[in-house]
C-alpha cells in the first residue's frame, strides 16, 4: 500500500507490520498519481510532466518516461506492462510504448476539455478516458507480442450521459472486471455504467 503526503513525498505503508517507510527522497514537483507495475516490483510516480520508474527492490529510480504533455491528469499501465496511456489537462492523451521510448508512441487528440481519467481493460484490448467535455471515448487498443508490431490503436465509441457543471465533468472512469462495461463517475453526482 502507498500513499501521498504534501504532494511530494512518497510513503509505503506495510499493513502486516503497521510500519511506514519513504524510501525515495522527495519527488521534484507536484505528485500526481502513482501505481504499482502489474507484474514487476516496479513502482510509477507522476508529477506534473513526467513519471518516473522505481524499482523497488532496488530502491532507485529506473527511467523517466517523458509523454510530452503539459499537465499529468491520469495514467494506467497495460496489464501486460509495457504499455502506458497518459491522460493530460489540455486534452491530449498519450500512449508510451516503453519497449520502444520513453516518449509517446503515439498522441491523441479526441477530447475538447481536460482529460480526467483513463484505464485499460484487464482482460479485453480495450482502453477509455474520460473528460471535462462530460463524454468518455472507449477505444480498442491492442498490443501485440511480437516486438516488432505496433500497437493497434482505434477509437470505438464516444458515451455521453454526465452532465457538466462548471467546466466539470466526467472525473473517474474504471472498467468492471470480466465484461467489457464501463463506468464513468460524473460532477452530477451520478454513477453511470455503459454496456
Amino acid at each position: 500500500m502507498s500513499g501521498v503526503s504534501s504532494k511530494t513525498d512518497v510513503w509505503f505503508h506495510q499493513i502486516s507490520t503497521r510500519q511506514s517507510s519513504r524510501p525515495f527522497s522527495k519527488t521534484k514537483g507536484l505528485v500526481q498519481r502513482i501505481k504499482f507495475h502489474p507484474h514487476r516490483l516496479l513502482f510509477y510516480v507522476a508529477t506534473q510532466r513526467w513519471i518516473k520508474v522505481y524499482d523497488l527492490a532496488k530502491q532507485e529510480m529506473q527511467r523517466k518516461l517523458e509523454p510530452n504533455v503539459k499537465w499529468i491528469s491520469d495514467f494506467a499501465i497495460h496489464h501486460g506492462g509495457d504499455n502506458i496511456i497518459v491522460g493530460d489537462y489540455s486534452t491530449r492523451l498519450a500512449w508510451i510504448d516503453t519497449d520502444y521510448s520513453m516518449k509517446p508512441f503515439k498522441t491523441l487528440r479526441y477530447h475538447k476539455k481536460a482529460i480526467r481519467s483513463v484505464s485499460f481493460h484487464d482482460k479485453y484490448p480495450l482502453f477509455c478516458s474520460g473528460s471535462d467535455d462530460g463524454s468518455i471515448i472507449v477505444s480498442h487498443g491492442r498490443v501485440y507480442n511480437d516486438l516488432a508490431t505496433e500497437p493497434l490503436i482505434v477509437p470505438v465509441k464516444v458515451l455521453k450521459g454526465i452532465r457538466t457543471t462548471a467546466n466539470y465533468g466526467v472525473l473517474d472512469v474504471a472498467w468492471h472486471p470480466n465484461q467489457p462495461w464501463c463506468f464513468g463517475a460524473g460532477v452530477d453526482g451520478t454513477i453511470r455504467l455503459y454496456t
